[in-house]
């Protein structure tokens, strides 16, 4: 029957989980149970890595531990640099950049091959996956514009390191902490379309690299990670236009374009990350003292609730955060996947408990009793 057919799989439940919850009608997001806010105005990157892999918040003796564990493994193997700067020199894209070395690190990982259903062994690999990936998109940007890598510190949290590395100078405080809370809210978020990618590649019992490489090639397309480029790269043309961006949005879905950034396939009202994202981005405007991009979203969003009844995700306002931080468009979905590995592999593990692989079926609408013809009657 058609009414059997959930295109875009939407709305169709494939599996339990114990690590994020949506509740797109009111509008909240909980890891393990704690919302979201509270995670991302309280905790560290580090806490909700712990958090998401362990199944409970850490004890500073516990946290300590386990960011000493993180810290050893950023460096990456010569072989793993050597793949990043031929990337960089040939002009790739830095999520094709990112796909290919993650896959490369599974040949340097120390452990080799391990049996996927082996807890501790997983949770290692993605420890020294996610501990890695920072160092390689720093590395790539780097290089493309003719610089030398910067090699991790120790010193640093793991989103402070990234920005040394990428910048090349210690962040101060607001954006270390703007950052921050940006990988927590990216860190996990349902059954997204790179998480389940990830399911998927690990329901075959492959291993973590693979499962990881699967869910950085799904996030690359630009209906998922690359969404936060496209809000930029929007409200660059809004600026360029010397139009009111009101009429600018107007004018663009007047003519049948899409404004970037708005609706989403789970949240019916606003999504509770842009709230925090929001926040972020407006404390800093005032601290550069130039708020025209955040006004910018302010009158773009007020329109777009008000005229369409349609409210923003955590791309519209995680775009002008990055974007006042100096940090390149292009490297806007990197990002998204140097927080969201974190989840990627929490789900990853997750699966290969009680795994079952998963195959859909597909309705057939094609021919039916087509006569053969041999190859010279043709």
């Amino acid at each position: 029957m058609a009414d059997d057919l959930k295109e875009g799989l939407e709305g169709v439940l494939v599996a339990e989980s114990s690590l994020s919850h949506i509740d797109g009608d009111e509008g909240t997001l909980i890891y393990r149970g704690y919302a979201i806010e509270d995670l991302a105005r309280e905790a560290s990157y580090e806490e909700v890595l712990y958090l998401l892999w362990e199944g409970e918040l850490p004890t500073r003796e516990e946290l300590d531990r386990f960011s000493e564990e993180m810290v050893a493994e950023r460096s990456i193997d010569d072989a793993i640099l050597d793949t990043v700067e031929a990337l960089a020199a040939a002009d790739a894209e830095p999520m094709a950049a990112l796909r290919t070395a993650v896959s490369q690190l599974s040949t340097t990982d120390p452990a080799g091959e391990t049996d996927p259903q082996d807890r501790q062994a997983t949770l290692e690999k993605s420890r020294r996956i996610t501990a890695k990936v920072p160092t390689i998109i720093a590395a790539f940007a780097r290089f493309r514009n003719g610089d030398d890598p910067i090699s991790p510190r120790k010193d640093l949290s793991h989103a402070e390191n990234f920005l040394y590395m990428l910048n090349g100078e210690e962040p101060d405080e607001t954006a270390a902490e703007t950052f921050d809370a940006a990988l927590v809210l990216h860190a996990d978020h349902g059954l997204n379309a790179s998480t389940f990618s990830a399911m998927v590649t690990a329901s075959t019992l492959s291993d973590v690299h693979s499962a990881v490489t699967s869910a950085i090639g799904t996030l690359k397309g630009s209906l998922h990670g690359g969404a936060n480029q496209n809000v930029m790269e929007m409200l660059l043309e809004v600026d360029e236009s010397d139009k009111d961006p009101v009429k600018w949005v107007r004018d663009a879905l007047d003519s049948g374009r899409r404004v970037a950034g708005f609706g989403h396939r789970v949240y019916e009202v606003k999504d509770p990350r842009a709230y925090i994202l929001g926040e972020f981005s407006e404390s800093l405007a005032e601290e550069a003292g130039d708020m025209k991009w955040y006004d910018y979203s302010v009158a773009i969003e007020e329109f777009m609730q008000e005229e369409k009844e349609i409210a923003p995700n955590v791309d519209f306002y995680s775009a002008t955060t990055y974007y006042q931080m100096g940090i390149p468009i292009d490297l806007y979905t990197p990002i998204f996947a140097l927080s969201r590995v974190g989840g990627w592999t929490a789900h990853v593990a997750e699966q290969y408990e009680g795994n079952r692989i998963m195959r859909p079926r597909a309705r057939y609408v094609g021919d039916e009793d087509q006569e053969f013809v041999p190859l010279d009657d043709r």
